[in-house]
């Protein structure tokens, strides 16, 4: 296992981040998010995480790495133990590790609705549901998921009045992922207080990443801070979540989406 790099700060020792997703953007912000604040990260991805892990160890803090197929429950469980291998505990999940679909309901391929909903919602809870143990085990820890604005509004296109903004907008089928998430997150909420592990979500509105060039500029309109957001807006609540000092935040969905949602 890599060594740190740098100074680390007596305080922050043993604070262990498992951020799914790692090699995105959120995922890569969040990470080096938690970095910034005195974590080490384990990271996971489909994806090849060197990138991430290089540029979490220039802050001091330890990183590794590892393969991840969020709808094999096997490698889940690899992962984890992985990780409790690597650091020996897991303070926090983040649950970053996702997929987008866009297209309309009636067009859409039963094969594309399966993809969707088994990376993003089954994914996500086969994470969760791997670190219960082990973060019982040690006395508490974190999870935090990331939904989003659209399992809340029922999505940003406006068919009634250009259907070309659905071909080109999150899908039925990402909506219903993400609105999922944010249900598993309350019900983890309160099976899992009286352990010490709050359970939070983060929903991004619309981000300006890879998958979000296709945004139409219509819908870009209409948000009140008149702009996408970044990662590292993001990233910033979900560390603000992990933090120790947030022990009695549990069972929220925190809108991240420059006014667009309100609720």
């Amino acid at each position: 296992m890599p060594e740190p790099r740098g100074k680390v700060a007596p305080e922050a020792r043993g604070k262990v981040a498992l951020v799914t997703g790692a090699a995105g953007g959120i995922g890569a912000a969040s990470a080096l998010a938690l970095a910034q604040a005195g974590w080490d990260l384990a990271l996971a991805d489909a994806r090849n995480c060197d990138t991430v892990a290089e540029q979490v160890r220039t802050t001091g803090r330890r990183a590794t790495g590892c393969a991840l197929d969020v709808t094999s429950k096997a490698s889940v469980e690899a992962m984890v133990a992985q990780a409790l291998r690597d650091f020996g505990r897991i303070d926090a999940l983040v649950n970053v590790a996702g997929v987008v679909g866009f297209g309309s309901a009636a067009e859409m391929p039963e094969a594309e609705w399966d993809r969707v909903i088994a990376v993003n919602l089954k994914g996500s809870f086969l994470c969760c549901q791997a670190v219960i143990a082990p973060m019982r085990a040690q006395g508490g820890g974190r999870i935090v998921n990331i939904g989003s604005i659209i399992g809340k509004n029922g999505g940003n296109a406006r068919p009634w009045i250009d259907r070309g903004e659905q071909q080109r907008s999150s899908s039925i089928a990402y909506g219903v992922s993400k609105a999922g998430v944010h249900a598993m997150t309350s019900f983890l909420a309160k099976e899992l207080a009286a352990d010490n592990i709050a359970v939070n979500a983060v929903a991004p509105g619309p981000i300006a990443s890879a998958m979000t060039t296709a945004f139409p500029d219509a819908l870009r309109a209409l948000i009140p801070a008149g702009r996408m957001g970044r990662a590292e807006e993001v990233a910033r609540v979900v560390a603000f979540l992990a933090s120790p000092e947030t022990s009695f935040v549990t069972g929220e969905i925190i809108d991240v989406n420059g006014g667009m949602w309100m609720d």
